[in-house]
C-alpha cells in the first residue's frame, strides 16, 4: 500500500474517533453545567480545555463560550475542535478515494457539508443536538467501514488509528476527574461520556465508586472503549501489518504497545488509584511515541524532484525536497 494512503487511513480513523469522543465529553460537561448550579462554569471549562489540549482564552468562560471553542472553532492554534477533526478526516478521505468505499466518502462528505446548518441549529435549540449528530455520524462511519472495507492493510491502518485515539481520549477523560473524591457523582459523567454507564451498571450490579470506574475504563476485557481493549486491538492490527517483519521502527511500536498492555494486564489489584495521574500521563505518552514510530516506519517522507523552466534559455532547474503529510 502507498504510504500516503496508509497515512490517510490512519488519520481518518484518528480524526473520526477524536470528533466522536470530544462530542461525548463536551456533551456531558455541558449537561453538568446546566444541571448543577454549584459548579463554577469558568473553572470546569478551563479544566476541560486543559485536558483536551486547547489553550484557554483570558476571558471568563461559560457554557456557550466553551461550546463554541471546543465544537465550532476552526484552525485552533493549539488543539483540535470537533469541526476541525471532521474537516481533517474529510480531507484525508478525499486524498485516498481509491482505497475507501464510496459509502464511507459520502458519509464524511455529507457530515462535513451539514456542519454549518447543524451549528446554526445548535445555537437555536441548544448544543445537545449537534453532539448527538456528531456521535451518530461517527457511529455510521464506523459501521460503514466495518461493512464495506476489505480486511486488508488499509482496514488495519484505520483500526490502528481509531484504537490509539481511543486510548488517548480515554486517558484525557479520566485525567479530567483526577483529584475528585471517590464518592463524587462526577464519576458517573465519566461513564456517560464513554457510553459505558449501562454496561458498567450491569457488570458491577449498580455499585458506583471511583476505584471501580477507573478499573472498568482501564482494564475491562470486553468493553470496546476500555484502554486495555483498545491497546490489544492496536497491538493485533500492528502484528498483522508487520507479518513477521523485524524492522527497528515497527518493532519499537510493537514493543511500546505490548509494554503498555502488559502493565495494565498485570497491575496489582487495588493499585490503580496509586499515582493514577502519572499512570494516565504515561499511557498518553505511549500513544504519542507509538504514533511517532508508525510515522517513521510506514509514513516516512518520500523525496521528490521537480523540473522547472526546462528548455528556457538553455537552462534546466532542478528543485529537490521532501513530500509528506502533516
Amino acid at each position: 500500500m502507498l504510504a500516503r494512503n496508509a497515512e490517510a487511513l490512519y488519520w481518518i480513523g484518528r480524526y473520526v474517533e477524536r470528533a466522536d469522543d470530544t462530542a461525548r465529553i463536551l456533551d456531558v460537561t455541558v449537561h453538568q453545567l446546566l444541571e448543577d448550579s454549584s459548579v463554577d462554569p469558568d473553572h470546569a471549562s478551563r479544566i476541560l480545555l486543559e485536558v483536551l489540549g486547547i489553550e484557554p482564552p483570558k476571558t471568563r468562560l461559560d457554557m456557550w463560550a466553551l461550546t463554541h471553542l471546543v465544537a465550532f472553532s476552526r484552525d485552533l492554534p493549539k488543539g483540535c475542535s470537533i469541526v476541525d477533526a471532521i474537516s481533517a478526516a474529510r480531507e484525508n478521505a478525499r486524498s485516498a478515494r481509491e482505497v475507501i468505499s464510496g459509502d464511507m466518502w459520502e458519509c464524511l462528505n455529507t457530515t462535513y457539508n451539514a456542519l454549518p446548518e447543524r451549528e446554526r441549529s445548535a445555537r437555536r435549540l441548544g448544543p445537545h443536538e449537534f453532539f448527538t449528530f456528531v456521535q451518530g455520524r461517527a457511529a455510521m462511519f464506523a459501521g460503514l467501514a466495518d461493512s464495506t472495507l476489505s480486511r486488508d492493510d488499509g482496514y488495519r491502518f484505520l483500526l490502528l488509528g481509531r484504537a490509539l485515539e481511543r486510548v488517548d481520549m480515554t486517558m484525557r477523560l479520566l485525567l479530567s476527574r483526577v483529584g475528585d473524591s471517590a464518592s463524587s457523582p462526577t464519576w458517573v459523567s465519566v461513564l456517560r461520556a464513554a457510553g459505558a454507564h449501562d454496561t458498567y451498571l450491569r457488570t458491577h450490579r449498580g455499585v458506583l465508586d471511583a476505584n471501580r470506574v477507573v478499573e472498568f475504563m482501564l482494564l475491562d476485557r470486553q468493553f470496546p472503549r476500555s484502554a486495555f481493549y483498545s491497546l490489544k486491538l492496536a497491538e493485533h492490527s500492528l502484528d498483522q501489518l508487520m507479518r513477521g517483519s523485524s524492522d527497528a521502527a515497527g518493532s519499537e511500536a510493537r514493543r511500546l504497545l505490548g509494554r503498555a498492555r502488559s502493565e495494565l494486564e498485570f497491575v496489582r489489584p487495588g493499585a490503580l488509584m496509586d499515582s493514577l495521574e502519572i499512570r494516565l500521563a504515561g499511557l498518553q505518552a505511549t500513544c504519542h511515541e507509538v504514533g511517532e514510530a508508525l510515522a517513521l516506519r510506514y509514513f516516512r517522507l518520500a523525496p521528490w524532484v521537480e523540473w522547472s523552466d526546462a528548455g528556457q534559455n538553455g537552462v534546466v532547474l532542478v528543485a529537490e525536497g521532501m513530500e509528506g503529510r502533516a
